[in-house]
């Protein structure tokens, strides 16, 4: 009788083991810090501690879009964490998002600061603080908060489904492969369906919902994300792609997706952001270095 290969889970799992993969190193059961490391402050009244994957763009997207419509006191400095170094599970960081996961916002402005942690609710901190991008009327706030929510649970199956087994784990499973690609092609769909019968993705206006969705989906079919733009036929989904060039012709988006940026080209990379002409000078510094 031949030996089977198939895998059978033991009655209780342990960590014996590296997971394999890309981010073997950062991967682990427990939560904590793993070493005491302060997080730097800046002058302005929002901390950010971030990078530039699609969770990263959502916020500093939000923060440039306030800017440019005058509120200063949206002024923030961007730091860089970099999650595949460990800088997630220093103290400092932590004790802002206890689930060590980027990004992290510290809002100074006040008499104590406030820490706010994952996405979806720093969006709706920053559109409540300053009164934009989250409509008011109990019809069309329900309908943006319903879109901001479906990103945020449907994206672990684009993010940690299929872009994980398609493009980061050590082995090919068709299985997972086929799961999670079918999986993301019907929430390509159904965003796809709701852009045939709306300009943004609530509606009319423009609010946080695009900023949310934009980051992952319009990742798939604008950027070439987890390289599987042919894979997953992304031109197919044609509502998806005018909203996405629509969304990334925003000079606020533009901006927002440099800021703690280390992939693509230098001028698109802007590590960190402490005042607003750092889009042009460390840039141009950047390019001149490469050279």
């Amino acid at each position: 009788m031949s030996e089977s290969s198939e895998y059978v889970p033991p009655k209780v799992w342990t960590w014996t083991k590296p997971s394999g993969g890309r981010f073997a190193n950062i991967n682990r059961p427990i939560s904590g810090a793993t070493h005491e490391k302060e997080l730097p402050v800046g002058r302005h009244p929002l901390q950010l501690y971030s990078l530039g994957t699609p969770n990263g763009v959502k916020v500093t997207v939000m923060l440039e879009e306030l800017l440019a419509l005058g509120h200063t006191g949206a002024e923030y400095d961007a730091w860089l964490i970099k999650i595949g170094e460990g800088d997630q599970f220093g103290s400092g960081f932590v004790a802002i998002n206890p689930n060590s996961k980027i990004p992290a916002l510290l809002d100074r402005s006040g008499p104590k600061p406030i820490r706010v942690f994952e996405t979806g609710a720093i969006l709706v901190y920053l559109a409540e603080k300053f009164g934009v991008f989250l409509p008011t009327e109990p019809g069309a706030r329900a309908e943006c908060l319903s879109w901001l929510f479906w990103q945020m649970g449907s994206t672990p199956y684009v993010g940690g489904g299929f872009g994980h087994f398609y493009a980061y784990a050590p082995v090919k499973i068709e299985y997972a492969i086929d799961r999670f690609a079918m999986e993301t092609k019907r929430l390509l769909d159904v965003l796809d369906k709701q852009l045939a019968d709306n300009q943004y993705v609530a509606g009319d206006v423009y609010t946080i919902a695009d900023m949310a969705v934009w980051p992952w989906y319009g990742g798939l079919v604008k950027f070439g994300q987890y390289g599987a733009a042919e894979f997953l036929a992304v031109h197919e989904y044609k509502n998806v792609v005018r909203w996405a060039d629509a969304i990334g012709a925003r000079p606020a988006v533009q901006r927002g997706r440099m800021v703690n940026r280390l992939q693509g080209e230098p001028s698109s990379q802007l590590h960190e952001r402490h005042d607003a002409s750092d889009f042009t000078t460390k840039t141009q510094d950047k390019v001149v270095a490469a050279e």
